[in-house]
């Protein structure tokens, strides 16, 4: 759906530039507030290197307080920690395995 919304935007701006009827100041309006639609998820690669950066730290964080947990107090891992450190985990795999629509 999101590449469909790309996809009629792009041939929005197209048509946008096309138009000789339209004044130059108009377009750039136009042009800039069809920008502004675009979803921030596909605009905004911060929110992206944000998510996967937290993801990595909540991994390292797991890994180490696991290690402390059995090395300092012998004590077993809780099943929660490992619950936490596992979807991290799995959840930094979806995020950083290539897409099956982009091909």
């Amino acid at each position: 759906m999101a590449n469909q919304m790309k996809e009629t935007i792009q041939r929005l701006a197209q048509q946008l530039t096309d138009d000789e009827s339209l004044p130059t100041d108009q377009k750039v309006k136009l042009l800039e507030n069809l920008q502004k639609l675009s979803p921030p998820l596909q605009s905004d690669r911060w929110i992206f290197r944000l998510v996967v950066g937290f993801l990595g730290i909540t991994v390292l964080l797991t890994v180490i307080g696991g290690f402390y947990l059995s090395i300092k107090t012998a004590a077993t891992i809780p099943e929660g920690l490992i619950a936490l450190g596992s979807a991290a985990v799995g959840a930094l795999a979806g995020l950083l395995a290539p897409s099956p629509m982009g091909r």
